[in-house]
């Protein structure tokens, strides 16, 4: 088994980074609601430390979120992240209150005692840059500890108990604008864990194909190819695991981009010996989105639409008994609240959540751990071509997220003329592989316009391009006018039936990258 390290989740939007960062120090790491994890499950899952995240609550507060009793007495090493570091003060006796000088942004800290887990990093006497996030502040550190770093508003924003290898920061060690936050999460698994760091993605192909073996035995397995990176790695992982007992099915749903169909026939028969079906049923999934406008309910029955093609093609192909996903960790974490509860749920995936009963077939998602950009690592690993394994994400719900309001075959047919002039643009202009994700939006929106003397009046569209890593976090890719404004002007002239265009410069959060 691997050295692992458990991160203990109290709700921070962005724990799912820590796993990142532990991961690309070459360890693994898996995220557990605080609300599930017990003295009985830390043991089972054996790992060599424990990372308690940040979160929304205040230590303050009645009834919020603390680590499980008996953690401090495992003889684990453990590090408290911004709200993780106040709950351990509180539970071994120290204090927090509410701070009359919040930090929230970058901030300095002033390094004033060595420890491991500034080591070759921070010195004493310097003062390093951090990215701060809290309303509270420790005003007590337990006994057995001592203060490590120091800000205005953070009288302990690190601290240390070196002989039970408990470390705590205020400061939010994961996120990029703490510069030197990697080593840190590096010094602690390695160091202070002492982790020698023996997962990597060539492992985990391994052994997730032993683990495909292992489920499938002499089964078949259907797969839902799209094209995209996420369900082309998943295709030849399995290939690669049980060969012919794999058939992929490409549903053509009509809300593919253009070109998409034919494009992904001509990869998979030119580079893989795979079995692949095409299911036409463009006409079935746009007969039950014409209309509907509610976003949720567009992804319900894209979902419930997908499985209904799939059940019938599962028959065709002689009864296969498992269907593989593309589900991603980021698709998991956004579709279920850390709390397990209903009421965060940003957005449902139609590719989360199982499946109906009466269909009588076992899931196999191989990625379900994994972000985005280890998918790709993955990919490099099977073999991909470049070009897929470079490709921009797409939604599963493909062009139907991207039309807010009612839905129609011709104004699928207006977007996906719009897209392919954007990225067209993108591609010729040396910018793409700087770019996470970039895609138009066609809005329920009509605007009077001139062309050629006459009056119009057709819809407005939004150009959408973020940068990130793993699309947890991102911001809006910074075009300069020039490019913006021949992009507007190829669109308006190339594609009937929009006169206005528009750029969206929202970061991620507050908003998320698709609009729906």
């Amino acid at each position: 088994m691997h050295e692992r390290i458990l991160i203990i989740d109290f709700g921070s939007q962005v724990t799912q980074l820590i796993a990142r960062r532990v991961r690309e120090s070459g360890v693994y790491s898996e995220i557990h609601p605080f609300n599930t994890v017990t003295v009985e499950t830390i043991k089972a899952f054996n790992p060599k430390g424990v990372i308690l995240s940040g979160g929304p609550a205040s230590v303050t507060g009645i009834d919020t979120p603390r680590a499980p009793d008996g953690l401090f007495d495992m003889g684990l090493p453990i590090l408290g992240i911004c709200y993780g570091e106040q709950t351990m003060c509180e539970q071994l006796g120290g204090k927090v209150e509410e701070s009359d000088s919040r930090e929230f942004g970058r901030a300095y800290v002033d390094v004033i005692e060595d420890c491991d887990l500034f080591h070759g990093m921070w010195t004493v006497g310097t003062k390093e840059q951090v990215w701060m996030s809290h309303g509270d502040k420790i005003t007590k550190i337990p006994e057995g500890f001592r203060p490590v770093a120091v800000t205005d508003g953070a009288p302990f924003a690190a601290i240390a108990n070196d002989a039970k290898h408990f470390y705590g920061v205020q400061f939010h060690p994961e996120v990029v604008h703490t510069p030197h936050g990697a080593q840190l999460i590096e010094n602690f698994t390695h160091r202070i864990c002492g982790c020698a760091g023996d997962w990597t993605m060539d492992k985990f192909r391994e052994e997730e194909i032993s683990k495909i073996r292992a489920q499938v035995g002499e089964g078949r397995v259907i797969c839902g190819l799209s094209g995209g990176v996420d369900s082309s790695v998943v295709a030849v992982l399995l290939h690669e695991a049980i060969g012919d007992q794999l058939t992929c099915v490409l549903v053509d749903t009509g809300m593919m981009r253009k070109n998409e169909v034919k494009d992904v026939i001509k990869m998979f028969k030119e580079h893989y010996d795979i079995k692949l079906v095409l299911a036409d049923a463009a006409y079935l999934f746009i007969g039950k989105l014409e209309g509907v406008s509610d976003p949720e309910k567009k992804r319900k029955i894209i979902g419930a639409t997908f499985i209904d093609v799939f059940e019938e093609e599962a028959k065709n192909v002689g009864g296969a008994e498992f269907l593989a996903q593309g589900t991603l960790y980021p698709d998991v974490i956004e579709s279920v609240s850390f709390t397990g509860g209903p009421s965060v749920t940003i957005k449902s995936h139609h590719n989360v959540g199982g499946l109906p009963e009466r269909m009588n077939m076992k899931l196999i998602e191989p990625l379900r751990e994994l972000f985005k950009d280890e998918v790709r690592v993955l990919g490099r690993e099977l073999g991909l071509p470049e070009s897929f394994v470079g490709r921009h994400p797409f939604p599963g719900p493909g062009l139907a997220i991207r039309l807010p309001g009612g839905i129609s075959k011709e104004k699928l047919e207006i977007l996906r003329n719009a897209d392919w002039v954007y990225l067209d643009e993108i591609k010729k202009s040396g910018l793409y592989d700087e770019i996470w994700q970039a895609f138009v939006v066609l809005l329920p929106v009509q605007t009077v316009g001139v062309m050629g003397d006459a009056r119009t009046y057709d819809f407005v569209c939004a150009l959408r391009a973020v940068t990130s890593t793993d699309g947890m976090t991102a911001d809006f890719y910074h075009f300069d006018m020039e490019f913006l404004a021949r992009v507007s002007n190829r669109i308006i002239n190339e594609v009937k039936g929009i006169n206005r265009v528009t750029y969206d410069i929202t970061s991620k959060p507050p908003g998320t990258i698709e609009w729906e």
